[in-house]
């Protein structure tokens, strides 16, 4: 199958790295379409390929589709094989519902901490709620990891245990934490999350788009 992946700046663009990251994980071959973000010509460089006017968007079969959730979801449903999300049922509902808290939540994080992955932040400043979001996400992965990850004799360190969509939704996530240098023993972590950073942080995949980061902001001058 033949995928083009249009996305922003790997620095900067959480919502493009969730289904970049997915689809290295799974092996898949795909070309790369960088638009640049934070420029004039953005919008309509973007509109060229999204017709939501946003990134990420995958170019497929002569269709577009916008978002990244839906795109994860699509590669998922589209090689069942690579087991993207859970295979157990119940597992796999809540897979999908911290996936989907994710998407959907955090808005004082995203507002706090936007995703900046060559630059460190340490004690910045951050509102009550975006350290009730990062709480919530502590316990999150706490929990996914105990009560699912940890419990398979196969147990990569991913939340169910090997890397799915969950953990793609929030790998951005995990960059934010190092870039801002958080805490996360004071956020109610008992180093299950910290842990958890560490295997997502070593992946090939994510040194990649970290690489590609810091490249494409010295191609920028910035």
């Amino acid at each position: 199958m033949e995928f083009e992946l249009v996305i922003g700046d790997k620095n900067w663009s959480s919502w493009s790295l969730r289904p970049w990251l997915l689809m290295k994980q799974a092996g898949l071959t795909f070309n790369e379409i960088p638009v640049r973000l934070r420029s004039p010509q953005t919008k309509s460089e973007i509109l060229a390929h999204s017709p939501s006017g946003l990134v990420p968007a995958l170019k497929w079969r002569g269709k577009v589709i916008c978002d990244s959730l839906a795109i994860c979801e699509t590669i998922a449903e589209l090689y069942p094989e690579k087991n993207l999300w859970p295979q157990d049922m119940l597992t796999r509902a809540i897979a999908r519902s911290v996936a989907c808290e994710m998407h959907s939540g955090f808005r004082d994080l995203r507002i706090d901490m936007p995703m900046d992955i060559v630059n460190i932040y340490p004690g910045t400043a951050i509102s009550d709620g975006t350290k009730s979001d990062i709480r919530r996400i502590v316990t999150v992965w706490r929990e996914m990891r105990q009560q699912f990850g940890q419990l398979r004799s196969d147990d990569q360190g991913f939340l169910f245990g090997h890397f799915t969509v969950a953990d793609a939704m929030y790998a951005p996530v995990v960059t934010r934490f190092a870039t801002y240098a958080v805490d996360l023993a004071a956020m109610g972590d008992d180093g299950t999350a910290l842990a958890y950073m560490k295997t997502m942080r070593t992946l090939p995949a994510m040194r990649d788009w970290e690489a590609g980061a810091e490249a494409g902001l010295k191609a920028r001058g910035l």
